[in-house]
Order: structure tokens, then sequence, then C-alpha cells
């Protein structure tokens, strides 16, 4: 939230019960052509809720992007989400 965003959105997410404990997650997010445009999480974590920034402006981790969709995906372990954004300058 917000969708549609400008200049940053923060995204919520939870992680599944996998089990063991830990579960590799990662949260990328990609443009509408697939090309990856940021690595917002690569780490071990445990079952729960969390929430990342994703920001567009002059100190953020995805300067440079013009307005669009966008669709970010979060794996962690075995588990797989994606979900669309919309960013408008």
């Amino acid at each position: 939230y917000p969708n549609p965003f400008n200049p940053s959105t923060k995204i919520r997410y939870s992680i599944p019960d996998v089990g063991s404990g830990l579960a590799q997650t990662v949260l990328k997010v990609y443009d509408i052509l697939g090309n990856e445009v940021a690595t917002l999480v690569n780490e071990e974590k445990p079952a729960g809720v969390y929430e990342v920034e994703f920001s567009t402006g002059s100190f953020g981790n995805a300067r440079n992007l013009s307005s669009g969709i966008y669709f970010y995906k979060l794996t962690a372990g075995s588990f797989t989400e994606t979900k669309k954004m919309i960013l408008l300058r």
C-alpha cells in the first residue's frame, strides 16, 4: 500500500510455516517485460508477517523507474506468490 504509488510503497507479506523453522525468502520486483529491477529481500526468515519499503525516490532502492506496471514475486521455501503494483510519476 498504497497502490498505485509514488514515490514509495510498502509491501506487506507473510511467510507460511514451512516446518523447518527458517525459510529462504526472496522478494524481487520485475518490470512488465520480466526484467528484474530490484531485490528487496534475500535471507532466511522464520514464519510471520513482514513489511518492506519499495522506493523510487532519489535515495530509494529503485531509482529511475518510469511509470508503469511492476510485479513483485515472493518465494519462501516452496511457497511462491506474485502480485501487481502500479507506479505513477
